[in-house]
């Protein structure tokens, strides 16, 4: 029982602290699926790490800077930048409806869209307020399709009536809606035609429809002749029932197995929950299915890192700046930082985390997060406890019992392959 509310806690959110995985069990398995899917009441946590205000983008107001003026932008930018993800970790970390953030951790994965081409910060926290706020799949679609920096990101802002570009319309069918072999190329084509005309206003921090450049014409998309908009095209690929049912294997790869196919029931009851991740994440959650998953995955850098810092009782608001930093760049050197996903293909998953350099990465990360905690006599036991492990193999606890350092033991602890796979 223990076990598996555990193992749901880890899933669920970014790593459960001791008081909260004792308050699950108390409370069980079934009771505790239903808090995070479903929580009641403000996220008192949250509240203490609110929106960023990061000001304007120094670029919204230049037309055509001169070196001096592009060297000071890009000098707010970097801050602007630190800024926010200083604030989302920060979040990640004091947020109390864990699930919730996971949740938005995930779609920020799904919709990969990075900073280092999008460079403006102000059009990455609208993204993200975007997926935060939607209140289901269907309208999140319907708004990403025309957010700015997906928009940027995809070079949707070069897609003209005359010359189409077909980047935004193939991954919206390839990785964000459909999955491979559920359209054709002719249908990306169409797709992109219904794209055109969408321009970004980087003052405005929002994307804006330049009718004279939009393709207004008559297009076949899998099977059907409309003049499609980039809403109507929308609308047509969430009525596909491959769309259901890529949302419910890619919430599986992630949540549940990186290895393992989803099993056919299990992909039916999430489906049945369509459009609402929320409702999903329950069907898979109260599925035999998910709990056989478990020791099957593997941590991420962001998951370890949100864990390891929530089970310290660490705040990234509180760590000092240079130590941050640090953690940041550690973050970038492992292959996570957040709002800098590699490719619009998103994170890896699995093996591809477990790397011999990576390991020697995090454990210096690990030793970084030790050093911010106040540590007296520790035992093993006590160990698992406070990372909420639930029990070590014969081989790691006999490392940790012969370390005599508290805080060496800890780092040892966080770096071990009981803490890195859930």
């Amino acid at each position: 029982m223990t076990d598996d509310v555990a193992l749901l806690l880890r899933r669920a959110g970014f790593g459960p602290t001791a008081a909260e995985l004792a308050a699950a069990t108390k409370v069980g398995y079934e009771a505790t699926v239903l808090r995070l899917t479903a929580p009641s009441g403000p996220d008192i946590g949250a509240m203490s790490a609110p929106f960023p205000q990061l000001g304007p983008d120094p670029y919204g107001r230049l037309s055509n800077p001169d070196d001096g003026q592009r060297t000071t932008a890009d000098k707010v930018r970097e801050e602007q930048s630190e800024h926010l993800t200083r604030w989302w970790l920060d979040r990640m970390t004091v947020a109390d409806h864990q699930a919730v953030e996971k949740l938005l951790f995930f779609w920020h994965g799904h919709w990969a869209t990075s900073i280092r081409k999008v460079k403006s910060p102000q059009l990455m926290l609208a993204q993200h307020r975007t997926l935060r706020l939607a209140p289901n799949v269907a309208e999140m679609a319907r708004r990403m399709v025309v957010d700015p920096a997906l928009v940027h990101w995809l070079d949707g802002h070069y897609n003209t009536r005359k010359a189409p570009n077909e980047n935004l319309a193939r991954e919206l069918c390839e990785l964000f809606l459909l999955g491979i072999g559920n359209y054709t190329e002719a249908d990306v084509k169409e797709a992109g035609r219904a794209l055109t005309g969408w321009r970004i206003d980087l003052h405005a921090e929002r994307a804006t429809l330049d009718h004279d450049d939009h393709d207004s014409g008559d297009k076949t998309i899998l099977g059907v002749t409309d003049a499609f908009t980039a809403r109507s095209l929308v609308d047509l690929l969430l009525r596909q029932p491959a769309c259901a049912e890529f949302i419910a294997t890619r919430l599986w790869f992630r949540y549940a197995s990186s290895t393992e196919p989803i099993p056919p029931a299990t992909r039916k009851r999430m489906v049945a929950a369509f459009p609402a991740p929320n409702a999903m994440l329950r069907a898979m959650f109260t599925d035999d299915a998910f709990r056989a998953t478990a020791g099957t995955m593997v941590k991420q850098p962001i998951e370890w890192m949100v864990g390891a810092m929530r089970q310290l009782g660490l705040r990234p608001a509180k760590i000092p700046r240079e130590t941050l930093i640090q953690l940041f760049d550690g973050l970038g050197g492992l292959g996570q930082r957040p709002f800098a996903p590699p490719s619009v293909g998103g994170w890896p998953a699995g093996a591809a985390w477990l790397t011999s350099a990576a390991a020697r990465l995090k454990l210096s990360l690990a030793g970084k997060l030790a050093s911010q905690v106040r540590l007296g006599r520790l035992t093993p036991e006590e160990l698992a406890a406070m990372l909420c492990v639930d029990r070590w193999t014969n081989r790691t606890y006999e490392v940790l019992r012969r370390t005599d350092n508290p805080r060496m033991m800890l780092t040892l602890g966080l770096v071990s392959p009981e803490y890195a796979v859930t």
